[in-house]
């Protein structure tokens, strides 16, 4: 038994009945720093805390049995440092019940405990920074949150300014450090202390913030009334203070201020807590200039606030963590919340769900330095309502820190409802009627079919694709695929009717339009060609709105047609002849992102318009034909 009793790593120590020590183990000696000797026939207070706990258990034996069997206690070793031990406790039967022997099993918990604190405190102090509106708000909370979850029992700030930011770089000399901010435990007395501790000015190297300041790391003193720290010592000592440590509240090489931390106890020094505390510190340094520049940037905006307040453009400022700084009026009357609403939402709150994803990745995009011009969104207003929202979203910076985005807002509802009431009502026009007939073939639709065709002896006729389309189409679905040719489709139509043309057809990502019907206008093969350059623009800006790399191919011919209705009852109308045939083949064997064009064409062009000779192509049925490149407008 004593073989086991010796080489157990648990403490171990055996105590009469009134908590007289009567035996100890090898680990219990190493823990707290005693010889056998110096514990024999000692109190067991000698080592626990407090042994005041223990004193109803020794008095009633069933209390002891009930409440110490296991059980958590702060103890003390020779040096008087604080231990933290987990002890199960049983009773030793004896037939004399006087005479019955306890037994405590111990094992230190400290480094569990300090493990404990640590993390605590981290999550502690990012929740105050995350929720705190002000440097003096955050300042008195940090010392309170360290000080009750390590729990040590007095906090101060030092800084060379009046409060806290006012920065000062490099290794200054002339830095007069003052205290600015304490927080003390009820628990402690330290009148005398604090009143000594306003009257007093360090500076850098001097006590324990000047040697922080000059440093830049955290320090650590084992006990302060043995530092040699003349001016605050003493009232330390009076005040029942020993351990300190402190850190700097540092932004890369720029120090803030100082921070400080006293404890009754004499402590060993805590690397993991002074590594912790330094992160801390830099936590803390990078709110203070977060808030600083915040602040700046309401001050300077202050000046355009009225500006702001008079516009009709919705118009907001928010912080990095989508805070709102600032809304005018506009922005409020339209979506409904009051100002103390928005004091306290994200500008994520209101995004609408499936909209959310999309803005949170231009809004870290725009963090990162990146300008967007022209930015869709929909916002929820407080009743309920979505409203759709273009604008422009820009970064504000300062040191290279970013402080604020600033995004201006025109409400488009009422215009994308009136949009998508016109195409609606487009679509149900084209089931009626597909095609809009020429003035000259709308008489005869009243007379027998043989008689609707006409020939035009000269006209212009243009083919359009869109290039890879049919394998993009692939993956997706007809809805999509709708989506996405719907507003290059408006646009051509657009363009069609500002250039006074007729289209004829659309087939999948096919577009055929032509010029000299019906009024056999002579200028139809100019017109032709402006509308060919400006479908190019068309397509760019698509791919700009869109993230898109469409690119579109076109081929032009002049000559001959025949045109009129194919079905009565639906109203199509279509062309036939070689000059239809050579234009679809200028485009399907065209180049893509160019506008290809027969010689015929060139002839009626080449005096207004640019060209580029592309050479001679096989053309089914009529051999080799000589085709430009439209390039662009003379002058």
């Amino acid at each position: 038994m004593e073989q086991v009793i010796t080489a157990m790593a648990d403490a171990l120590f055996i105590t009469s009945k009134i908590g007289k020590i009567k035996k100890v183990n090898h680990a219990a000696q190493k823990l707290f720093g005693y010889s056998e000797e110096e514990l024999i026939n000692q109190p067991i207070s000698l080592i626990i805390d407090d042994h005041q706990l223990l004193i109803p258990g020794i008095d009633q034996h069933s209390y002891f049995q009930k409440n110490f069997h296991n059980f958590e206690v702060v103890c003390r070793t020779k040096t008087r440092e604080k231990r933290l031990i987990a002890f199960s406790c049983s009773v030793i039967p004896k037939k004399i019940k006087e005479l019955e022997d306890i037994v405590y099993i111990g094992r230190d918990i400290t480094a569990r405990q300090h493990r404990e604190q640590r993390t605590s405190t981290q999550y502690a102090i990012t929740r105050i920074l995350s929720e705190s509106q002000s440097v003096k708000q955050v300042i008195p909370q940090i010392l309170q949150s360290i000080c009750q979850n390590l729990e040590w029992d007095l906090g101060e700030l030092w800084t060379p300014s009046q409060y806290i930011g006012t920065s000062v770089q490099g290794h200054s000399i002339n830095a007069v450090l003052r205290c600015v901010e304490i927080w003390s435990s009820r628990v402690i007395s330290v009148r005398e202390f604090k009143a000594i501790t306003w009257q007093t000015t360090y500076t850098p190297g001097v006590g324990l913030p000047g040697r922080i300041w000059i440093r830049r790391l955290p320090l650590w003193i084992q006990d302060i009334t043995e530092d040699g720290d003349t001016r605050r010592s003493q009232f330390a000592a009076e005040a029942g203070l020993h351990a300190a440590f402190g850190f700097p509240i540092l932004d890369d090489s720029e120090i803030l201020g100082v921070m400080v931390f006293f404890n009754r106890d004499v402590q060993p020094k805590d690397k993991d807590l002074l590594q912790m505390v330094g992160s801390i510190g830099s936590q803390i340094a990078q709110f203070i200039k977060r808030k600083q520049a915040e602040d700046a940037l309401i001050e300077s905006e202050e000046r355009y606030r009225d500006l702001f307040e008079n516009a009709n453009d919705l118009i907001q400022s928010v912080n990095p963590s989508g805070r709102f700084l600032y809304v005018n009026r506009a922005w409020r009357e339209t979506l409904g919340y009051s100002e103390a609403e928005i004091a306290n939402m994200n500008v994520f709150d209101i995004i609408h769900p499936e909209f959310k994803q999309h803005y949170l990745q231009r809004f870290y995009r725009v963090l990162s330095g990146e300008k967007f011009v022209q930015v869709k969104a929909a916002f929820v207003t407080k009743d309920g309502q979505t409203i759709f929202l273009e604008g422009n979203i820009n970064c504000k910076f300062i040191e290279g820190h970013p402080v604020a985005t600033r995004g201006i807002f025109r409400n488009v509802t009422q215009r994308l409802a009136a949009e998508e009431a016109l195409r609606h009502q487009q679509e149900e026009t084209q089931r009626f009627l597909l095609n809009i007939l020429p003035v000259a073939i709308s008489k005869p639709l009243k007379e027998e079919p043989a008689d609707i065709a006409e020939d035009f002896a000269d006209v212009t006729v243009l083919f359009a694709d869109i290039v890879g389309f049919t394998e993009i189409a692939t993956s997706l679905s007809a809805i999509q695929l709708v989506n996405l040719l719907n507003p290059i489709f408006s646009a051509f139509a657009r363009l069609t009717e500002q250039h006074g043309l007729q289209r004829i057809k659309t087939i999948n990502d096919a577009y055929m339009v032509v010029g000299g019907l019906p009024t056999r206008r002579p200028d139809h093969a100019q017109a032709i060609a402006q509308m060919a350059l400006h479908m190019q623009t068309a397509i760019a800006l698509f791919n700009t709105k869109n993230n898109q790399n469409f690119s579109i191919r076109i081929g032009i011919h002049s000559g001959t047609v025949a045109a009129g209705v194919i079905d009565l009852n639906n109203f199509t109308y279509d062309l036939w002849g070689d000059t239809v045939n050579i234009a679809s083949c200028m485009e399907s064997q065209g180049i893509a992102g160019k506008i290809q064009v027969t010689e015929d064409t060139y002839k009626c062009l080449y005096d207004q318009f640019l060209f580029e000779k592309r050479g001679e192509i096989e053309v089914k049925s009529k051999g080799k034909m000589t085709t430009y490149l439209l390039i662009g407008r003379k002058g």
